[in-house]
């Protein structure tokens, strides 16, 4: 089976599951971790700030500390991320509320 490195030093097998790596993932604060979940799900940061109460400001704040970590240059590379390394809840996880809509 093939095997493909990223950029970032995660190994990914070619069938899109992450495989264990050598790299330990950085520790997210609580925070860092919801705007991560609301970047894969698409939302721009005045719509994160909306939705998690705070300001765009220190959605930014959160964004550029996000990206640090990661060590990546923008806001898709880090939903990638997130993706790859599976931090973002299962289906099972949401209220039954927004799996209505």
């Amino acid at each position: 089976m093939h095997v493909a490195s990223n950029p970032h030093g995660y190994r990914v097998h070619d069938n899109g599951a992450p495989a264990p790596a050598a790299v330990t993932p950085p520790r997210l604060t609580p925070t860092q971790m919801k705007v991560m979940r609301c970047v894969h799900s698409g939302l721009l940061n005045k719509q994160i700030a909306y939705e998690l109460g705070m300001a765009e400001a220190t959605v930014k704040v959160h964004m550029t500390a996000l990206m640090r970590k990661l060590n990546v240059r923008n806001r898709t590379q880090v939903a990638i991320i997130a993706n790859s390394l599976a931090w973002l809840p299962d289906a099972s996880d949401r209220s039954p509320s927004k799996m209505a809509d």
